[in-house]
């Protein structure tokens, strides 16, 4: 799986908006975008995620789909991402596939095990602190958190663990001292000015 460092989580008050967010990032430099579109119909969902594809194979990006198997399936995604209460893993991959990355949502050491037991390609760890743009939030881990699972998690496994949940720039260098692969953020790219540069910031800060 590469540049599994700074993935974007797409965000927007209608389709058309995710597109164009997504779009941005991709012209910006960001090469792992996970498509989160919630509270629509199934043909919405999908048709979308078409166009999300056809805008990552323009730019080289990595497309995930949130939560949904047969989206990510028939839309030829690279992988999926799945919550806590989504399709046990191993049943998303006989249903796509040795080829398709899959990513886990995690928020305990014990939902880390889980994840790397199911053969999961990569963790999202989180949330680092509160945000809004998620419903039903686990419990905020912080630094300290996450170097407290990692010491863990890391005695078995070298799964990439990405954080995420609330994650602003001046984070960034702390959140990558606890040993996490990188981080998945929203907001942070959305609607903002300089975003070439503000990527290019982010990547130096995950790479020191």
């Amino acid at each position: 799986m590469k540049e599994v460092n700074l993935q974007y989580i797409s965000q927007g008050k209608t389709p058309q908006e995710h597109l164009e967010n997504i779009e941005e990032v991709c012209v910006a430099g960001c090469k792992w975008v996970q498509f989160r579109l919630k509270d629509e119909d199934m043909a919405t969902y999908l048709h979308t995620a078409l166009k999300a594809r056809d805008i990552c194979d323009q730019y080289g990006s990595i497309l995930i789909i949130n939560d949904n198997v047969g989206v990510a399936k028939a839309a030829m995604a690279d992988g999926i991402h799945l919550g806590l209460n989504d399709m046990n893993p191993r049943e998303a991959r006989k249903i796509l596939g040795d080829n398709f990355i899959i990513g886990g949502t995690a928020n305990t050491v014990a939902d880390c095990m889980q994840h790397i037991q199911y053969g999961v390609d990569y963790i999202g760890l989180g949330p680092f602190r509160y945000t809004t743009t998620k419903k039903k939030l686990s419990p905020v881990l912080g630094s300290e958190g996450y170097k407290a699972i990692l010491k863990e998690v890391s005695k078995n496994s070298k799964i990439p663990i990405v954080a995420i949940g609330g994650i602003v720039e001046k984070d960034i260098s702390d959140i990558i001292k606890t040993g996490v692969s990188g981080i998945a953020v929203s907001g942070m790219l959305t609607n903002q000015e300089d975003l070439e540069k503000k990527i290019q910031n982010i990547k130096i800060q995950i790479a020191k």
